[in-house]
């Protein structure tokens, strides 16, 4: 077999698995497992693959910092729906936490208050689009700035926390990874983040079908502490049944 059919075979397998072991391909393909390791380094120096503790991914499964601006333009249509789906969830005279990132700031835009609404944000920009309702009590987080979230973390936000209660965090996230759990890019945050979910009944995350996979730098936790997650039709179905199988209560927004 050539070396270009190798390779074809390799990628065609991920894209049907989206990872497989090195001892996997080799099977596979009937050859060694150096042979498998010189193919997936060849195909991660043209950018087809990732390598990882020895199996390869399709993507990179680590994501990087972005601005919140930059943010705002990717996934916007998923985003809203995401939004508004997150927003049925909302009860009367409720009591909710929001966590920072652009999904959220779409749950803030479909938030229409039945009676009144006490709300705690870490973001400024969910706090101002909350502002433009007469009913909804607002609390700001205070603390360090980040100026990528334009929210904020640390001990002086963490601390208001410790005397409040809500029935729901709702929460963006950078990552879901099924072994490596939810994750964010800032250590900061993700600490803020774990203060946050002691404070509430049910942890809601929000999370785009790309989240799926990916990790980022700093863990909030595992994805059992989970209680919902709200992502799009794009999530796929091996994505799917495993949030199922760990009971999980999962909603697909159309």
């Amino acid at each position: 077999m050539t070396k270009e059919k190798r390779h074809q075979i390799i990628m065609n397998t991920l894209l049907k698995k989206g990872s497989a072991q090195v001892t996997e391909l080799a099977d596979i393909l009937q050859v060694s497992s150096v042979t498998i390791r010189k193919d997936l380094t060849e195909l991660e120096k043209e950018n087809k693959l990732y390598r990882s503790h020895g199996r390869a991914i399709m993507l990179n499964p680590f994501t990087n910092n972005r601005s919140v601006n930059e943010k705002e333009k990717l996934y916007t249509e998923q985003k809203t729906l995401i939004g508004r789906e997150a927003a049925k969830l909302i009860t009367a005279n409720d009591s909710i936490i929001l966590a920072s990132g652009t999904t959220v700031h779409a749950l803030a835009r479909n938030i229409v208050p039945i009676g009144s609404l006490t709300a705690v944000s870490a973001s400024i920009q969910v706090s101002e689009i909350l502002s433009e309702h007469d009913n909804i009590d607002i609390l700001q987080l205070g603390g360090m700035l980040r100026h990528s979230s334009l929210s904020v973390v640390g001990e002086y936000s963490e601390n208001i926390l410790k005397n409040c209660a809500f029935s729901k965090l709702y929460l963006g996230v950078d990552g879901i990874d099924f072994e490596f759990g939810f994750s964010t890019t800032d250590m900061r945050e993700a600490n803020l983040n774990q203060k946050m979910m002691k404070t509430a009944q049910k942890t809601i995350v929000l999370a785009d079908s790309s989240k799926f996979g990916k990790r980022g730098f700093a863990k909030i936790g595992d994805t059992e502490e989970i209680d919902v997650i709200i992502t799009d039709a794009g999530i796929s179905s091996k994505d799917r049944a495993a949030i199922e199988d760990l009971g999980i209560d999962l909603i697909i927004a159309k």
